[in-house]
C-alpha cells in the first residue's frame, strides 16, 4: 500500500490549493479516504473523508471551504481548499481506513499573507 500527498505550498488568506492523494496496492473504490491535518504542537485532526458509497464528511471547521472528491479510475483523492485561513496551517495528511490503517507522507500548507 501507497500513498502519496502533493499539492501544498504558501497561499495568502482567501487563496485556495488542491491537494492530491495518489495511491496504489489496494483497491481504492472499495475503501473509505480521509484527509488529516496537523498543526505544530497540536494533535492530528480529521478534516474530510470520502466513503466507498459516496458518502462525505467533513470538520466543522472547513465546512463550505472545503470539497472532497475521488477519482476511483485514477485510484486518488482530492482535497480542494477556498478560503484558507491562517489557522488551516498544518500538515495534510491522506488516509486510507483499511486494516490498521495507512498514512501518506504529508503535504505541508501554510496560509500567511
Amino acid at each position: 500500500v501507497q500513498l502519496q500527498a502533493s499539492g501544498g505550498g504558501l497561499v495568502q488568506p482567501g487563496g485556495s490549493l488542491r491537494l492530491s492523494c495518489t495511491t496504489s496496492g489496494f483497491i481504492f473504490s472499495l475503501n473509505l479516504m480521509g484527509w488529516y491535518r496537523q498543526a505544530p504542537g497540536e494533535q492530528r485532526e480529521l478534516v474530510a473523508e470520502s466513503s466507498s458509497d459516496g458518502a462525505v464528511n467533513y470538520a466543522d471547521s472547513v465546512k463550505g471551504r472545503f470539497t472532497i472528491s475521488r477519482d476511483n479510475f485514477k485510484s486518488t483523492l482530492y482535497l480542494q481548499m477556498n478560503s484558507l485561513k491562517p489557522e488551516d496551517t498544518a500538515v495534510y495528511y491522506c488516509h486510507l481506513n483499511l486494516r490498521q490503517g495507512y498514512w501518506g507522507q504529508g503535504t505541508q500548507v501554510t496560509v500567511s499573507s
